[in-house]
């Protein structure tokens, strides 16, 4: 919890993407390795459907790995983040992202 309301979690790729086909989202945290649908098939499924593709995605994994963050940032992820985290840096990631989206509208 880092100050926003109704956050939701998903066991994994394809439950998120059915979540967020029928809610109403600002903002998806997901990670790289689930199961059913990893998060780089969720996010190519986000960013393929008009009426999610305006949806910042944060990335986040356990690996560092240079390429896996090329890949995130090619595909459409509006950020990145490495595990282990703190919340603040959670926090202080998501609101840099959304005063950018902000600072665009």
């Amino acid at each position: 919890e880092i100050g926003y309301n109704n956050a939701e979690e998903a066991e994994d790729g394809a439950v998120a993407l059915n979540m967020l086909r029928n809610g109403k989202f600002d903002f998806v945290v997901s990670d790289i390795n689930m199961p059913n649908m990893n998060g780089f098939d969720l996010l190519a499924s986000i960013k393929k459907e008009d009426a999610l593709k305006h949806l910042p995605v944060l990335m986040v994994t356990a690996e560092a790995r240079k390429e896996d963050i090329v890949r995130a940032a090619q595909d459409g992820a509006a950020g990145y983040i490495v595990k282990p985290f703190t919340k603040a840096t959670l926090e202080e990631k998501v609101q840099k992202i959304m005063q950018k989206l902000a600072a665009t509208a």
